[in-house]
């Protein structure tokens, strides 16, 4: 029997409404803005001007990790060096700004040495063939203890002669009163959003974290991706900690621990499937926005702080357990 026009766009309709209702992405939004809603209600002080500027300029240093997090678990990988790699890149920058050379010197430091620590551990993993978790881990390890080196293990709090420039690239707010930070955010978000959806690299990630064999198969070169994913991975970790220096105004040997706990929870919890095959620049955000109105609204409730660790690893259970629900009820 001929299908009619009308039946047709009704089908894409209703493809298109089960895609979104479908979307582990979609209800974790839900979730923050009814979040929001209630905080506003039963506090006075979450709705403030003062509130949302630093829950949304908090959020951004999590979230841009993320962004190259959810690269890496796309193909299959996980990276649990990011934070300490942030602290290392955020000490270079400082060490150099604080030795007399000007900020375009230490942003290339810090950028360079997070493409050799991906780098590295792109190789060791792709090449070599070490399972991801292992090399990361021993990174996160070597990449702290490089930082305490390099600082001898102090503050450094001033940044020679570009120190105002530092302060206002990370905490400044050039246009229309929005935090710098929240504005590379919104770059990079969009940036990685093109990446995976329009250029054949993105469509190489996906292919590797769906199926790595057939991907072989079929001439993607796997190992390369591998490498570049993870060297995407410790950029975003370093660009965050550039911008971190700038907006806390000094640099301890501290900065970024756990940080890559909460970076995973925000790529899984957006949608990013641990198994590979899954995730979206959109779903970071909105898995980094979720972590920082729960660690926000626990302050704001009088709820002590250490409930923080809970709720998150809750809220990573309950995305992990929704993908299974879907992916069960897909297969049915």
């Amino acid at each position: 029997m001929a299908i009619t026009l009308d039946q047709t766009i009704a089908h894409k309709q209703r493809s298109f409404l089960a895609s979104i209702f479908g979307s582990q992405t979609f209800w974790v939004m839900i979730a923050v803005i009814l979040a929001c809603i209630f905080l506003s209600f039963a506090t006075s002080s979450f709705a403030t001007s003062t509130n949302l500027y630093n829950i949304t300029r908090n959020v951004t240093f999590v979230a841009i990790i993320a962004l190259g997090m959810t690269l890496v678990i796309i193909t299959g990988g996980i990276d649990l060096s990011v934070g300490s790699v942030l602290c290392l890149c955020s000490m270079v920058l400082a060490v150099v700004m604080h030795a007399g050379y000007g900020i375009l010197t230490g942003i290339a430091a810090s950028i360079g040495t997070a493409l050799v620590v991906g780098a590295f551990n792109g190789v060791m993993i792709a090449y070599v063939g070490f399972p991801p978790f292992v090399v990361t881990l021993g990174m996160l390890s070597i990449a702290r203890s490089l930082a305490m080196v390099a600082s001898n293990n102090t503050v450094v709090f001033q940044f020679g002669p570009d120190h105002d420039k530092l302060l206002s690239l990370g905490g400044g707010a050039w246009l229309f009163g929005i935090a710098n930070p929240v504005i590379y955010m919104i770059v990079l978000a969009l940036l990685t959003g093109f990446v995976l959806r329009w250029t054949r690299f993105g469509r190489y990630v996906f292919a590797i974290g769906g199926n790595e064999y057939a991907a072989t198969l079929t001439g993607v070169p796997v190992r390369t991706i591998k490498v570049a994913v993870y060297m995407l991975s410790a950029l975003s970790a370093g660009v965050a900690g550039i911008v971190q220096t700038g907006w806390l105004g000094a640099v301890t040997t501290n900065i970024g621990a756990g940080m890559e706990l909460q970076v995973i929870a925000a790529a899984v919890i957006g949608g990013a499937n641990l198994a590979g095959g899954a995730g979206t620049a959109f779903g970071a955000l909105v898995g980094a926005a979720l972590i920082e109105v729960i660690r926000n609204s626990l302050g704001l409730l009088g709820i002590n702080a250490f409930w923080q660790g809970t709720f998150i690893g809750g809220a990573i259970v309950l995305a992990v357990l929704f993908d299974r629900i879907r992916n069960f009820q897909q297969s049915e």
